[in-house]
């Protein structure tokens, strides 16, 4: 440390004499140290040499030492350092090729990296960086593990829409359970400021020719029609410029219909898709043919040449009828299931719950029922690129079903037909949108595992946005790539016709070898904010196609949740790395009755990573960002 440009920077904050854990909470964010209040308390209190509440200068010393000198930079630091006091210019651009993979290094680089890091001005003008700069440049964004260039929309867009996977939420009003919670425009917004793509509506008959937005058969709370629509038109483009759709459960007669057509145009105006694009009469438009643009997804009478006819002519109280089975195999399955199950058994409060919720479902499910659906052409019309098509098959799709249809296929069948027919599923969707959603007995609002339909090329994998683990955590971190902006496109063997993939026999591909070396652990989250002496471990999870998935985990560091060590190496083969997730998982061990304490993860596509020494920033549970948390490892990957 260089005493001198420390006590200039800090000696006028102890004029008074002793300083509090705020102010030197407040000091050290002011020499650009970033850190948590908790674990400066923690480490301000073993410091406290006479208990009184307020440090000396030297103790603060001591303090800054202990946060900003982290042995794990300092080896990395001295074995650069000629002098183990300095780098100069060209020790800097070594250590930038050979460990963080910066192969277009040139000076100016180096340049740059010094003057904007460097806190040190004496040590700046002749451009060299101290340990102090170093520190920051470390710390700094520039070092995180998820690639910088893919922060950006940087891949095809002028794709047809099915050949994106795209970021789709499902039952988008609700913010708890599916049969008891409130529905909030909460749900819309927070959906879309995360990316969402494509949101789901309900819509019901309401009062006074108002249509409203529900869990249809449930005691879920009610928004009309209309403040939804509105809430999606300030919002829609706030994240991402590409198109949104609209998936509506239309349960409304044709004259509400027709009102939620009148609302549809009305607020969304220019951005509603409401025809053909000329040059896409017979194929699927790509998000950036179609940016900034709202699609209705609905059943739709008729073809879009007979839409594009009446284009201008008074549909209203025009109606046009299907006959549709409002109930699904999967949910008639589940309702069946559900009436044999045998409830002898004592249960917990918990499961009493779980089972009332279940039965509700069962009701849910019973009152849907094959009907004639009257569809209102005013509203009918509004649907272009978005035609929802039941599913039949896969031998009746390939005959009858056109470009413009999308099929929506509950998780139980989908799952069913990935194994038994998964050559005819990615056939499939390589040419339809296909949307996946969670079954109706999820009651809860629990989630599935999405990586299992992204590997057959389904685009639309709906999920439950307000619902918290795993299944979001991987569609959050799938969903970084491609500047965040809810399109991704889908791999070449997803998307080729030619292509004979096969997730359940990816064996015989281009592998890429993945190591990663978990090296420390950084202010991690506590559990219990009484103490920072957590035992905590890292596991590190693969998620991809079934012979990709793997985890390893480290040894447990005792006691030490500000700085733990680990220094261990795992190795991954991986398969198809263009469909892997790596997932970094920091747990306390609570001991083999009480397992382990979730603190905080990151889920990041392979592809996505930086090789070298990087910092991995860590999320709660709910998804927020726990900064400064983060672990600190090394990557390194080859094909």
């Amino acid at each position: 440390m260089d005493t001198k440009w420390f006590l200039s920077k800090i000696q006028d904050d102890f004029r008074g004499g002793k300083i509090t854990v705020e102010k030197a909470h407040k000091l050290l964010e002011k020499l650009d140290i970033r850190c948590s209040y908790i674990h400066v308390k923690h480490i301000f209190k073993d410091n406290d040499m006479k208990k009184q509440g307020r440090i000396t200068i030297e103790e603060f010393r001591s303090i800054y030492r202990i946060i900003a000198h982290r042995e794990e930079i300092v080896e990395i630091f001295n074995a650069y350092s000629e002098n183990r006091k300095i780098l100069f210019e060209n020790d800097l651009i070594q250590f930038l090729v050979q460990e963080q993979y910066v192969f277009e290094m040139s000076k100016t680089i180096a340049s740059e990296i010094i003057q904007k890091y460097e806190p040190i001005e004496e040590v700046k003008k002749v451009h060299q960086m101290s340990f102090e700069g170093f520190t920051r440049y470390m710390d700094s964004s520039e070092c995180l593990l998820f690639k910088p260039e893919y922060k950006r929309v940087y891949q095809d867009m002028t794709q047809p829409l099915s050949d994106y996977f795209i970021s789709t939420s499902h039952n988008t009003y609700l913010i708890s359970d599916q049969l008891l919670g409130p529905s909030d425009l909460w749900g819309y917004v927070s959906a879309l400021v995360k990316g969402c793509r494509c949101l789901e509506i309900d819509c019901w008959d309401g009062s006074q020719d108002e249509p409203v937005v529900y869990h249809g058969y449930t005691l879920t709370s009610k928004l009309l029609f209309k403040t939804v629509i509105q809430s999606i038109q300030k919002y829609a483009f706030l994240t991402s410029e590409y198109p949104v759709v609209l998936s509506l459960e239309n349960h409304c007669s044709p004259h509400q219909q027709e009102v939620m057509a009148d609302i549809l145009q009305n607020i969304l105006g220019d951005s509603l898709l409401c025809d053909m694009l000329d040059d896409f009469q017979d194929t699927l438009p790509s998000p950036e043919a179609l940016k900034f643009k709202i699609l209705v997804k609905n059943k739709k009478i008729g073809t879009l040449k007979e839409t594009r006819e009446r284009k201008g002519t008074d549909k209203h109280g025009k109606v046009g009828e299907l006959e549709e089975d409002d109930l699904d195999q999967e949910e008639e399955e589940e309702s069946k299931d559900s009436e044999t199950q045998d409830d002898s058994v004592s249960k917990s409060s918990q499961e009493k719950e779980s089972d009332s919720k279940r039965s509700l479902a069962i009701i849910f499910l019973k009152k849907k029922k094959t009907r004639k659906v009257k569809i209102s052409l005013a509203l009918s019309d509004l649907v272009i690129y978005t035609k929802a098509e039941k599913f039949r098959n896969f031998h009746h799709a390939r005959l009858h079903q056109q470009f413009n249809e999308n099929n929506s296929i509950g998780e139980s069948r989908a799952r069913k037909l990935s194994k038994l027919k998964v050559s005819e599923f990615i056939f499939h969707t390589r040419k339809f949108i296909t949307r996946i959603y969670p079954k109706a007995m999820r009651a809860d609002s629990s989630n599935f595992n999405p990586q299992e339909f992204w590997n057959i090329g389904c685009q639309m994998v709906a999920l439950n946005f307000q619902t918290p683990g795993l299944p979001m955590d991987l569609h959050n971190g799938k969903f970084l790539d491609n500047g965040g902006s809810g399109y991704i496109l889908k791999p070449q063997f997803l998307r080729d016709n030619k292509s004979q993939f096969n997730p359940h026999k990816a064996n015989d591909s281009d592998p890429i070898t993945l190591t990663i070396k978990i090296i420390s652990g950084i202010q991690l989250p506590l559990s219990n904010s009484f103490t920072n002496k957590a035992d905590t471990l890292v596991i590190v999870e693969v998620f991809g196609v079934p012979n990709d998935q793997m985890k390893q985990q480290t040894r447990v560091i005792k006691k030490n949740a500000f700085s733990p060590r680990w220094n261990e190496t795992f190795t991954f083969i991986i398969q198809v790395p263009e469909l892997a997730l790596i997932r970094f998982v920091v747990v306390e061990n609570q001991g083999l009755i009480a397992g382990n304490e979730f603190l905080g993860q990151y889920t990041i596509p392979l592809l996505c990573m930086n090789k070298g020494y990087r910092r991995v920033p860590l999320f709660s549970r709910m998804g927020e960002n726990l900064e400064p948390a983060s672990l600190f490892v090394y990557v390194w990957y080859v094909r």
